[in-house]
Parts: C-alpha cells; sequence; structure tokens
C-alpha cells in the first residue's frame, strides 16, 4: 500500500467568480498532502465566463504551477467545457469535478484504494445525499431511472458528475453533448463500451455561491431529449445498426511506487 496514484482534476467553470479560488486551494492542498497521490494536476476549462473568473484562476496558476487553464473564448456549455478538460488532461487517472465547489475532493479518499487494489476502470460518485432542490432532485432521480430502464443497468446515481476514470479510457470518451448533461452521457458511453461502473458512496454539498448555466425548464426538457436520444442510440447499438465504438485497447498501466 506503499504506491501511489497519479491523478489528474479536469473541470468545468463558467461563471464561478464567487467560488473558484477556494475550491482551487481545496483540490491543491488536497492533492499536495495526500500521501497516497503521486504526480497530479488540475486542469479547468474556463467556458467563456462574463465575470472575473478568468482572472481569478490566471492568478491562481502563480500560486499553484500545476493548475492548467484551457480558455473557450465563447461559452460553449457545461458539456464542451467537461470534454476539453478532460482532453487536456495527461496523467493516469481523471477525477471528474465541479468548480461549484458541491463536490468535495476528499471523496477521493474512498476510490484510491479501490484504483490501487486494482478493482476497475471507471469509479462514479453515488451521492449519499443530493444537496439540491427538491426540483433538481426530482428530476435527477427521474432521469436516472429512466436511463437505467433503457441501458440495462441498476446505478444508484445515473447522473453524478464525480467520476474517476483511467485517464486513457476518458480522453477516448466520444463525447457530445454540449449542455448539463455530460455526466449522463459519460455513464452511458463507459457502459457502451464494456465496462462496470463501480459506485462508491460520497458527499454532495450545496452549492458555495454563483448559479447554474441553464434555466431549469430548459434544461429538464434537454435531459429527457437526451435521455431518449442515448436509450435509442443503446437499442440500436444492440441491435447492430451501429457499431460499438472503439477506443482502442485500453489496459490499465499498473500503480506504481512513487518517491516523494
Amino acid at each position: 500500500m506503499d504506491s501511489a496514484v497519479d491523478i489528474s482534476v479536469a473541470a468545468p467553470a463558467y461563471n464561478e467568480a464567487e467560488t473558484i479560488a477556494a475550491t482551487v486551494s481545496e483540490w491543491q492542498e488536497y492533492l499536495e498532502n495526500n500521501p497516497a497521490v503521486g504526480d497530479w494536476e488540475i486542469v479547468v476549462c474556463d467556458d467563456g465566463s462574463g465575470d472575473a473568473t478568468g482572472e481569478i484562476l490566471a492568478g491562481l496558476r502563480a500560486r499553484c504551477p500545476r493548475l492548467v487553464v484551457v480558455t473557450h473564448h465563447r461559452n460553449q456549455g457545461a458539456g464542451a467545457a467537461i470534454a476539453t478538460a478532460i482532453a487536456h488532461t495527461r496523467l493516469d487517472w481523471v477525477v471528474l469535478l465541479d468548480s461549484d465547489g458541491q463536490f468535495p475532493i476528499a471523496n477521493l479518499d474512498r476510490v484510491v484504494p479501490r484504483i490501487r487494489a486494482g478493482e476497475a476502470m471507471a469509479f462514479s460518485g453515488a451521492r449519499i445525499r443530493k444537496a439540491d432542490g427538491a426540483a433538481y432532485r426530482w428530476g435527477s432521480a427521474a432521469s436516472g431511472a429512466v436511463s437505467n430502464l433503457l441501458h440495462g443497468t441498476r446505478y444508484r446515481d445515473f447522473n453524478s458528475i464525480f467520476k474517476v476514470v483511467y485517464g486513457p479510457l476518458f480522453r477516448a470518451l466520444p463525447l457530445e453533448s454540449g449542455g448539463m448533461n455530460c455526466s449522463t452521457e459519460i455513464t452511458a458511453r463507459v457502459a457502451e463500451i464494456g465496462h462496470e461502473w463501480v459506485e462508491v458512496p460520497i458527499e454532495h454539498r450545496e452549492r458555495g455561491g454563483g448559479r447554474r448555466g441553464w434555466r431549469f425548464w430548459r434544461g429538464a426538457r434537454d435531459r429527457a431529449l437526451f435521455v431518449v436520444y442515448l436509450g435509442f442510440r443503446h437499442w440500436l447499438l444492440r441491435r447492430g445498426v451501429l457499431r460499438p465504438p472503439t477506443p482502442g485497447a485500453v489496459t490499465p498501466a499498473p500503480v506504481t511506487e512513487e518517491a516523494r
């Protein structure tokens, strides 16, 4: 158990000036001081923020050289920002977080031992208690139930954004979602290529500030349409109408001992 895990944090950010400094500092402190973590980096995609998010991230880089900031010059949506952040990671394992601080990075304490034990290539956080408002909780539960039904799965939290995935696998996923449905798509895409998610119970906090980048009813409509699309795609794959994605032979590299 003396081996260390190399971790890239990938996160989207849009108008998160109220929370981004505290969130990135929390990530940095955790990664720097955790003996189970070897090499690490933080990759944040600023998705065309109209507030001071970009300036704050630039300032944070001065005291955190392992922070990588990628900028969209216009807002493209959370899905695009997530895909960009993942594409710019380079280490063995990628943890997907959100910049609003709702998913504490300390949840990794429940995942890293399972990575070191070689249990799986993909881990997903199942929120013990969702800190969102009632409407968002009900919407997530409904879309998660439909997604499970359409994909023949039984995941407790199909839509959770907290993901820890073997880097080469994550970077090879063909992601299409442009909005807030990217976490749902990631769950479906990994299942499509034959990998089971290992769900790990995690803590979930209320937003520390900022605001959601989409309106509730528009987001609910888009989520419903996207869930139907993913289910139809899965149906076509099962019948051989579509070829399954082939990201290549991806095998986890052994976790090696890290000199610290």
